[in-house]
Formats: C-alpha cells, structure tokens, sequence
C-alpha cells in the first residue's frame, strides 16, 4: 500500500536531500505538511544528526513520522508518552535488528576515531558517494519499517 512512499523516499535521497529530509518527505503530507516543511524540520538529522555520526538520520526521520502518528499533544498524558516511546522503541528494535546499528558511524564502518570531530561539509552525491555507502538501505528500511507500523497502526484503528 505504501510501496510508492518507500520508493520516493530512496529516490529524493537519490536525488541530494539527505537522509532524514527522504523518508519524512516520502510521508509528511499525510500529516498535512508540505515538502519544503518536512524538508526544513528533518534537515538537521542527516549525516547521524548534523553530520556528526550519531543516530541514523533515515531513523531519526522515521521517529519524527512516529510522533507525527502518535506523539501527545498533552503536557500530562503519560499514557500518550509512553505508548509513543514504545512504537519508538519498536521501531528502534527492529532496525537494529536489521542493520546491525543505530548509530551512523557504525553503519558506515567508520572507526571510533574516524566517527569523532566530523566535518560539517556536506559531500558531493557522486556515483562513488553512493557506491560506498548504505545509505540508500537505510532509507529504504526506515520507510519500509514505517509504512509497516503505519498499516498496523490503520488495522488497529479499522478493528476499533
């Protein structure tokens, strides 16, 4: 069903926007978002969140798709929090699972060393830039994971 968003996503990460901006653009406007909004609020998760190698930008994205779904919108509702931290927690689990990581310097095979004092510089998207790394799979997974948690999530609301 949602097989289209999944391939948009891999393509806008194709085509320069970095990881993160892929897959919440891929989804945003069903949440009533336009592209140049879900661009701008999910530019600073690529590269590990700011390019510093942290956390999976494709997952970061995907967690910012969680709270669109069912983040709380009340300072009070615990309830609310908790059952979003489990779907994050979920989610987390299983792209662990599949990838071996959350972490973007792990993902890219980069030492410990190498993943410290990261550059700011964005890098060129040549042919090589997307031969040597995961990316793509990345982005594909998350969204792949998300449209999943999404028709669960529509299942669950139809059986209600």
């Amino acid at each position: 069903m949602y097989e289209d968003r999944i391939e948009k996503a891999v393509e806008l990460f194709r085509s320069g926007y970095n990881c993160s901006q892929s897959v919440v653009a891929a989804f945003a406007d069903l949440y009533g978002f336009t592209t140049e909004q879900a661009l701008k609020m999910s530019a600073s998760f690529g590269g590990g969140i700011g390019r510093m190698r942290q956390t999976c930008g494709a997952a970061c994205g995907m967690f910012m798709l969680v709270g669109l779904e069912t983040g709380s919108t009340d300072a009070a509702d615990r309830a609310g929090k908790s059952a979003n931290y489990a779907a994050v927690q979920q989610l987390a689990a299983r792209f662990k699972e599949e990838n071996g990581s959350l972490v973007c310097g792990e993902l890219l095979g980069l030492t410990k060393k190498e993943q410290t004092g990261t550059s700011p510089q964005a890098e060129a998207r040549t042919p090589a830039y997307y031969a040597k790394r995961p990316c793509t799979e990345m982005v594909r997974t998350a969204a792949r994971l998300f449209a999943e948690f999404l028709t669960q999530q529509n299942q669950a609301k139809a059986e209600a």
